[in-house]
């Protein structure tokens, strides 16, 4: 059987193909997972010390940023996210825990859902909280994860039982 000089070559090309679809190892899988939890953190961390410069750096550079809050209008932009950080970082006197309840990652995307509880030390003359539940989506760009939406629900505030 004869086989044609262009034919082997194809056949060559073929074979020194990678696969498209080659799954990741369970390290890069697990490599990733961290690199995501810590860029997480990392973003919980700087909203908790009022830290403009980290939450900035934690949001997405292509400037998407989706903020979603109860009786609010939806911001689009990592502008109007900052702004409004902004805005509330200069108010004196509350606190906020954060704990990462559930994630699910894949190799570029990520959703995390965190339990917030938000407190303030007075409000109208007394203690105030609001335990949220808060969902975060985040992209990876250009092998980095960065935060493109945050939105959060209220489950039970201090003035629900008044």
């Amino acid at each position: 059987m004869k086989f044609s000089p262009f034919f082997l070559f194809l056949l060559f090309i073929f074979a020194c193909q990678q696969p498209k679809d080659i799954a990741p190892t369970p390290n890069e899988v697990a490599q990733n997972e961290q690199a995501f939890k810590a860029a997480l953190t990392i973003h919980l961390a700087a909203i908790t010390a009022r830290d403009l410069s980290t939450l900035e750096a934690t949001l997405s550079p292509r400037g998407d940023m989706h903020l979603i809050l109860p009786q609010t209008n939806i911001t689009t932009t990592a502008k109007e996210f900052i702004d409004f950080h902004r805005d509330w970082f200069e108010i004196p006197g509350w606190t906020l825990d954060n704990k990462i309840l559930h994630t699910d990652i894949e190799e570029n995307m990520g959703i995390a859902i965190v339990e917030a509880l938000y407190k303030e030390e007075e409000r109208d003359g007394k203690p105030y909280f609001n335990r949220m539940h808060v969902s975060y989506s985040m992209k990876k760009i250009a092998g980095k994860w960065y935060v493109i939406k945050d939105h959060a629900s209220s489950v039970e505030k201090s003035t629900d039982k008044e």
